[in-house]
């Protein structure tokens, strides 16, 4: 068991140091996770971090999954047949631009629903998920011949909230589920955080990505005499729809590296291998304005986002021998990559003509959110027909967190975007509207709002998608049909019904002989979304960064289908499979 005595960790007696790697098992397919995982050992690494989603193994409330992709459980024991421990976060928040921090959708149904403090509601179902959790985790602790070291409670806790009561009880529902290693927190460094995010007896860590000769002085006067750990060290960074892509020099990861040494201290490299938001599960930011990550968690990990070797990889390897005295031996092969050429999708159907087959109905008085009628992910659209020649009158959203497209009789008339950088000025001058000039005794209104990733970290964590409700000038606008397009069911597409208007799916096929790595190039198409062999590779948008969707040659076939959701414009309905990986 991992225990502390004076300043140093002791590993069933012995003295150890936490040389950590985070790798997230649901960004990975579990078909390489052991390639992964051999290539954090052979860079001299000993142990494997991971958070927990709660949102994708709880996506219903009281259906739980830990198959395929989240068999968390087939995960560790990879990790502990190749000789390495795992620290595990199980959240129940986990941030990690993760779509809302990981907790599940279903939560704000509630509406009101009160996140990450003591409140009995929230805490009733962390206590259930915790159940479910640890009934796999807990006989994989070291106590019991396993090799899961420790667990963290909460996450980040400081950058929150101050709720020491609600910090206690998630610690009380750990314990009771059987948590029996170390239990620690990691928050920034702070003062406000170490002190809203840390509780009594629990072991503190920090995260950062520099000045580690220094960063641990923010534990003074808090935690001393006690081993210093970096629980996050952050060798790379995210990217934004929008914005660039981050890249970080090694030799600055080399300076902080040896700073690390120099004092003794741990750390736990985030990330080792980033992966890929696959499907929806790309999280946001909203600081000023609101900020969605992008499909590709490359992060400038030491393994890109197909698990191919970096330089830094290489420059921090070597250290990691020297520094702990052991020997270089061969590395795992580098990934196989392929150029399968262009696809041309010859087929298409539009969303409007298969809202039948792929959406589900639901009448309501006013909008709803999608949480509202258990959606999670994907599109929502509102429907209401205006009774009455209403003349010259201005319409309005209201709650929308990130973009909608507006119909007016079926015509395709504004796009809402909250993206931009006047978005947030506008909607608070109440001029970000609609000019209309509603003639017809009947005017049919429809709304298409695009759910780009709930936030996941921060005052904005509580991010409804879809809208609450229309106004034309002062009136709301009520009586809807409204259609849930989760759209986690493109088997359904009927694509003999053709396409009027966009959004647009277009299909095509193509060969592979093998299943080695490639990526989907889509620059003839504006945004949207991307599946092969019906699964979901996750969003794409012209503005970039991000150039090409990874595509996983474990999804290959030897006759594969390609189904391209194009939400507004494409020149030519060809999209390329290439060796050549583009983040812009």
């Amino acid at each position: 068991m991992l225990t502390i005595q004076n300043d140093k960790f002791m590993l069933d007696g012995k003295p150890f140091q936490i040389y950590s790697g985070a790798i997230h098992y649901f960004r990975v397919l579990p078909e390489y996770w052991r390639d992964r995982l051999e290539k954090l050992k052979a860079a001299g690494f000993n142990t494997v971090e991971t958070y927990v989603c709660w949102n994708l193994h709880e996506p219903k409330k009281g259906t739980f999954d830990f198959g395929g992709r989240l068999d968390i459980e087939r995960f560790i024991r990879t990790a502990q047949e190749l000789g390495l421990y795992v620290i595990i976060r199980p959240g129940p928040y986990i941030c990690a631009e993760w779509d809302f921090g990981g907790l599940p959708a279903w939560l704000l149904k509630d509406k009101n629903m009160r996140l990450r403090c003591n409140d009995p509601v929230f805490l009733g179902h962390v206590s259930d998920f915790y159940a479910e959790l640890f009934r796999r985790l807990a006989p994989l602790q070291i106590t019991r011949g396993g090799n899961i070291i420790a667990m963290q409670v909460e996450n980040e806790y400081g950058s929150y909230g101050n709720d020491k009561k609600y910090l206690n009880r998630v610690r009380e529902i750990m314990l009771a589920n059987g948590a029996e290693v170390l239990l620690f927190t990691a928050d920034g460094t702070q003062k406000s955080m170490i002190a809203g995010g840390g509780i009594d007896g629990v072991y503190k860590t920090l995260n950062f990505g520099s000045r580690a000769a220094t960063a641990f002085n923010a534990l003074e006067g808090i935690q001393e005499q006690m081993p210093k750990v970096c629980m996050e060290f952050w060798c790379g960074w995210f990217d934004h729809w929008g914005g660039k892509h981050h890249t970080r020099g090694y030799q600055g990861i080399l300076k902080e590296m040896n700073a690390f040494f120099d004092q003794g201290a741990g750390f736990n490299f985030y990330m080792f291998h980033g992966g890929t938001n696959f499907g929806f599960t790309a999280g946001a930011n909203h600081y000023l304005r609101y900020s969605p990550t992008i499909t590709s968690y490359d992060y400038c990990a030491l393994l890109n986002e197909y698990g191919g070797y970096t330089p830094a990889y290489h420059a921090v390897r070597k250290l990691m021998h020297e520094k702990q005295g052991l020997p270089l031996g061969e590395l795992p092969p580098e990934p196989k990559l392929q150029s399968i050429g262009k696809v041309h999708l010859t087929e298409q159907t539009g969303l409007f003509e298969n809202m039948d087959r792929i959406g589900e109905k639901h009448y309501s008085p006013m909008p709803e959110s999608m949480e509202y009628y258990g959606q999670n992910f994907g599109l929502i659209y509102y429907k209401t027909t205006v009774h009455g020649a209403y003349g010259m009158c201005s319409m309005m959203l209201r709650d929308l967190h990130d973009r909608a497209y507006v119909y007016v009789d079926g015509e395709l008339k504004k796009t809402f975007d909250v993206m931009k950088p006047d978005g947030l000025m506008k909607r608070i001058m109440k001029k970000d509207g609609l000019l209309l000039n509603i003639k017809n005794d009947q005017t049919e209104l429809g709304i298409l709002v695009e759910a780009m990733g709930r936030v996941n970290y921060g005052e904005h964590l509580t991010d409804r998608k879809g809208i609450s409700a229309v106004n034309l000038n002062l009136q709301t606008v009520m009586d809807y049909e409204v259609t849930t397009l989760p759209l986690d069911n493109i088997e359904k597409l009927d694509f003999t019904r053709g396409a009027e208007k966009y959004p647009i799916f277009f299909r095509g096929t193509f060969k592979a002989d093998s299943k080695a790595e490639c990526f989907v190039r889509l620059d003839g198409f504006t945004k949207g979304v991307l599946y092969v062999n019906g699964f979901n590779l996750g969003r794409y948008w012209k503005k970039g960064p991000q150039k090409t969707l990874y595509l996983p040659g474990a999804l290959l076939k030897e006759e594969n289908e390609i189904v391209v959701l194009e939400l507004e414009h494409c020149d030519k309905p060809v999209v390329e499979i290439t060796d050549k990986h583009d983040l812009g």
